[in-house]
This record gives C-alpha cells, sequence and structure tokens, in this order.
C-alpha cells in the first residue's frame, strides 16, 4: 500500500449545516456533483467529503452512536502564529464554537481548537518546525 491519504469522510447529521459551514464559514469550494448525499470539496492533494453519520456507520458496518472525544482531530496549519490569530478571530466572528483559544503549547507551536457542527475538532495551528509550500502542503 501506498503511503498517502486520498480522502477523509466525515458522518455528519445534517448535510446542509455542514455544506453551510465549510463553505460559508471555512470558505471551501464545493466540488459540484449530481450526487446530492453527499458533498466533496477538493483541498491540496486530498478531498473532503460529507456524508450522512448513520449511512457512514452502515456501510463501515458499525454502530453509528458515539459521544465524547472522538478520538482524533483533523488540523489546518498556518504559516504564522499570526495567521492562527487571524482565521480564529474570522472563525468566531462567524459564530464557530472555539474550544481553545490560540496559545503557545508545549511542544514549541502555537494552537487553537475549533468545532464544527458535529463537533468535529479543527485545530488551527503553527507549527515552526514544518515548512509549507505554496499549494499548502507540508514540507
Amino acid at each position: 500500500m501506498e503511503q498517502r491519504l486520498s480522502m477523509i469522510t466525515l458522518g455528519i447529521s445534517d448535510l446542509q449545516a455542514s455544506i453551510d459551514f465549510y463553505s460559508n464559514v471555512f470558505g471551501w469550494k464545493k466540488i459540484e456533483s449530481d450526487n446530492y448525499d453527499i458533498a466533496f470539496f477538493q483541498l491540496n492533494g486530498i478531498q473532503f467529503a460529507l456524508y450522512d453519520r448513520v449511512r457512514l456507520a452502515e456501510d463501515a458496518t458499525i454502530d453509528p452512536e458515539g459521544s465524547g472525544f472522538k478520538g482524533f482531530t483533523l488540523a489546518y496549519n498556518a504559516r504564522s502564529e499570526k495567521e492562527v490569530e487571524e482565521i480564529v478571530s474570522d472563525l468566531r466572528v462567524k459564530g464557530v464554537r472555539i474550544i481553545k483559544i490560540p496559545q503557545k503549547v508545549f511542544w514549541g507551536g502555537y494552537n487553537s481548537y475549533v468545532a464544527d457542527p458535529d463537533d468535529n475538532l479543527w485545530e488551527i495551528a503553527f507549527n515552526p518546525f514544518l515548512s509549507i509550500d505554496a499549494p499548502g502542503n507540508i514540507k
């Protein structure tokens, strides 16, 4: 198996609310599709998809019920601490729930956590040990 990630699919409770969040709050452009049961967003090297949580669990043959910490976070790496501050400030104005305010962290970086409508956690971080190229890929 090649060392790569092709797609992230989030099981969500309200497709339109999640499309609105990622389109209007994050400012991402949805890929136009004839399939109205799923939404796709092209990221810098992978696709990001939104699909009904119950149907996604059925496809994986698991129980869709669950609560609390999901055991993973998604991350957006910024190019500076200032960019982290700006992004989180913009998200706050748009009504996004801020889980952790931007701050220096033990590993030497600077981060914040925000939640999407289904409480998926997004880390907005600056990592001084990584460089990011023009399209947003970590080098």
